[in-house]
């Protein structure tokens, strides 16, 4: 590779897609370093001109004063260098902003590029600097909460050590009395509160226990004070105000772990003691050691960050000067130097801390354990892998050619009794296998282009980049599937034709797995419900009753399901959008139902009613899939009718797409139309609806992937919010 491109290759490679556009835009500097380039070719004189320069417009001394201009050059030490241009650091009108202006401290030939080249460097200089700035900061406040919250857990984890060790019912930890754990919180989010007046059982203290408890407090963040109700004193709680945050402090207190770590209230047979959950503490402290672990990765991106940017610096400036003939870098490099992103040590100096915290508290001092979590390894690709995908695709291709040249010679569809048998044995299996592999295979192909357009799926998925499903693994295990598939069933069809009992032949298949009962559920629940309650044949399984109503709820079960998951996230967050969203897979279960009693009642009445439930329900998906969640039909948007942004290079694969969307999606036409095949046909079309609307599925999954990736891009999220245990309160002083 060219040395003009390779680090040009390397920067695109190793950015951070979420941040790409707070980095320097070392391609747009480039071109304008090009046009300097551009602008310094002579332009070709007429011939006259050059005649007439080359009699009278030349010096014998030229060469000389040139060759002397550039001795001396040399020869002059870089301290010494003519300043050729002047970099100034100003400050906003907020007194904490600063920003880089630069102006040229000589004139240059090219004057207008070289003027616009820096100016376009300052911009990229503020930009890096102000988004490190952001950054730091964010991630600071980030580190001191994490701090408290494991202050807060160690705490909690020595009171359950030291109520072990003396097991007393009147044994307070480090001096603290047990009673002033043992009242609930009010449910406000004011802590301030009198915890005592929702309780009439509260325990009474002494004036000692009162000022043992008040000093050991004050120490925690903690303070308590008495309030007497009919002559007995009562304990109320609050958490002190910091000085240095006047208006909010973290409670030692939570709504996840209040009542089973410190305010159970006395059980029997407790001797009095105060009860703490074991488990809620290992939950608080997974939560917070993942939380530690994403701050580490954090620092460690806005490290990368730093490094990369001054890299690119560095390197467009030293093209400035080759094209410029110049050595004006190493004024502007200095001031780089200088600035915040690359003289601030704090992001270090907190990784290190976080190193050191981590080793302690949850790794048992072992820093080659604590490193495990903090920087896991990446496996590498294994070549085995795709050596094995490309064996099993040639197995399976062969199987089939085998399988369908076998079963036209041993003419199995000759009659329908044999075709009606080999159909209800062999299909369950083989379409439950063939959905499932191609379940693997679309998925391995989104896969595969979200790694090579670098969508970031691990991080919106959640995924380990260690035990992370790749596309070579996906592609195997639906290799694997398929010829397995396929090789039963050519087993099969030679034992069946070698005049075998077909009691034995048929086992074959269903020896693979018991998946085909998925395929055909309703059935298999009418079955059992029929032997269990003893109501209706198992005859009627197939057109009665009891077979419709089953074939009604496993048809709502997958939208009934998103449906409530949308209403509980409603719930949870008060977005009004999720209400939108399930009112999708309402108007889903309401066009299912009807195709389903369509298909029970030929009837005009119920015809009408398919039509326009499924043409409604169409509409609100093909809405949904195109606005919400692929983010298109922006009618504003610098590409007609998409969004702004774009992954992929080529326009017209979106609107391709967007085309091939519509048709998977009505696909559903093919069930009303009631079209008089027989059982092999009504079995493949059946068989080609449900591999459509995997496909459709697959195919969805890449482009609402690309469009939460660009978000999170515009965003600049690049790491995971974890919850934290120990909530933050506001309250009145």
């Amino acid at each position: 590779m060219p040395d003009k491109f390779r680090f040009s290759k390397e920067l695109e490679a190793q950015l951070i897609p979420e941040w790409k556009e707070a980095f320097v835009n070392y391609w747009q500097l480039k071109k304008q370093i090009k046009s300097i380039k551009l602008a310094k070719q002579p332009k070709h004189p007429p011939l006259s001109a050059v005649v007439d320069a080359g009699d009278f417009g030349r010096s014998l001394f030229d060469s000389a004063r040139f060759l002397a201009a550039t001795i001396s050059a040399a020869l002059l030490p870089s301290d010494h260098q003519p300043d050729f241009i002047k970099v100034r650091r100003k400050f906003m009108k907020n007194g904490q902003e600063e920003v880089y202006e630069t102006e040229l401290a000589q004139l240059f030939s090219e004057e207008d590029e070289v003027r616009l080249f820096f100016a376009r460097l300052d911009e990229e200089l503020n930009k890096v600097n102000q988004f490190y700035k952001r950054q730091e900061s964010e991630f600071l406040e980030r580190g001191e909460i994490l701090q408290k919250q494991l202050q807060i857990l160690l705490d909690l984890k020595q009171i359950l050590t030291d109520r072990r060790r003396k097991n007393s019912p009147t044994a307070a930890p480090k001096g603290l009395n047990p009673e002033i754990f043992s009242h609930s919180p009010p449910r406000g989010s004011d802590y301030s509160e009198n915890f005592g007046e929702s309780d009439e059982t509260n325990s009474e203290i002494s004036q000692t226990d009162e000022v043992v408890m008040a000093t050991t407090l004050e120490r925690r963040g903690v303070s308590f004070v008495t309030k007497t109700k009919k002559g007995k004193p009562k304990v109320s709680m609050r958490i002190d105000i910091p000085a240095t945050t006047p208006t909010r402090a973290i409670t030692a207190i939570t709504s996840m772990l209040w009542e089973d770590l410190v305010t159970n209230p006395k059980k029997e047979g407790s001797n009095g003691d105060f009860n703490i959950n074991k488990r809620k503490i290992q939950c608080a402290e997974k939560m917070i050691r993942k939380a530690f672990v994403e701050l580490y990765k954090a620092l460690g991106l806005l490290k990368t960050y730093s490094s990369l940017n001054m890299v690119a610096f560095s390197k467009i400036l030293k093209k400035f000067d080759k094209v410029s003939c110049q050595k004006a870098s190493a004024n502007y490099l200095k001031e780089v130097k200088r600035s915040h992103f690359i003289s601030s040590d704090k992001v270090v100096r907190l990784m290190d801390e976080v190193e050191s915290i981590f080793t302690k508290h949850f790794a048992n001092n072992d820093r080659k354990k604590a490193m495990k979590f903090l920087r896991p390894q990446h496996n590498k690709d294994s070549h085995m892998v795709t050596f094995f995908v490309g064996l099993l695709t040639g197995c399976f291709v062969s199987l089939f050619c085998v399988y369908a040249i076998l079963a036209h010679l041993c003419g199995i569809f000759s009659s329908s009794t044999e075709e009606s048998a080999y159909m209800e044995t062999v299909y369950p299996v083989f379409s439950v296998f063939a959905l499932l592999s191609l379940h693997l295979f679309m998925y391995g192909c989104n896969l595969y282009m979200w790694k090579s357009t670098r969508i970031n799926y691990n991080f919106i998925f959640e995924f380990s980049p260690n035990t992370a499903l790749k596309h070579r693994d996906a592609f195997l295990i639906s290799t694997t599937f398929m010829t397995a598939v396929i090789g039963a069933m050519v087993l099969h069809l030679l034992l069946r034709a070698a005049g075998i009992s077909p009691t034995q032949v048929d086992a074959i298949p269903g020896i693979l797995m018991l998946i085909p009962l998925l395929r055909h559920l309703e059935t298999t629940c009418c079955h059992f419900f029929a032997r269990i309650f003893n109501t209706h044949h198992p005859e009627t399984c197939h057109s009665g009753r009891l077979y419709m109503e089953i074939t009604y709820v496993i048809s709502f079960l997958p939208y009934y399901w998103r449906a409530l998951q949308c209403a509980r996230r409603w719930f949870d967050d008060s977005d009004v959008n999720h209400l939108a969203n399930m009112g999708k897979y309402v108007s889903a279960m309401v066009a299912a139902g009807a195709r389903v009693t369509y298909g029970r009642q030929d009837s005009a009445l119920w015809f009408a009613i398919v039509l326009i439930s499924s043409v409604v329900a169409t509409i609100y998906q093909l809405y949904w899939d195109f606005v919400k969640d692929w983010g298109f039909l922006n009618p504003n948007s610098r590409n007609p009718w998409l969004r702004d942004d774009l992954i992929l290079k080529n326009r017209s694969v979106y609107y391709i797409s967007m085309g091939l969307n519509v048709v998977l999606r009505v696909a559903w036409v093919e069930t009303v139309m009631h079209l008089k095949v027989g059982l092999v046909q009504s079995r493949m079309v059946e068989f080609l609806l449900a591999s459509l609307e995997v496909i459709r599925r697959g195919h969805w999954n890449f482009y609402r992937l690309e469009n939460e990736h660009l978000n999170n891009v515009g965003h600049y999220r690049a790491v995971k919010a974890v919850p934290l245990p120990f909530r933050e309160t506001e309250f009145d002083n």
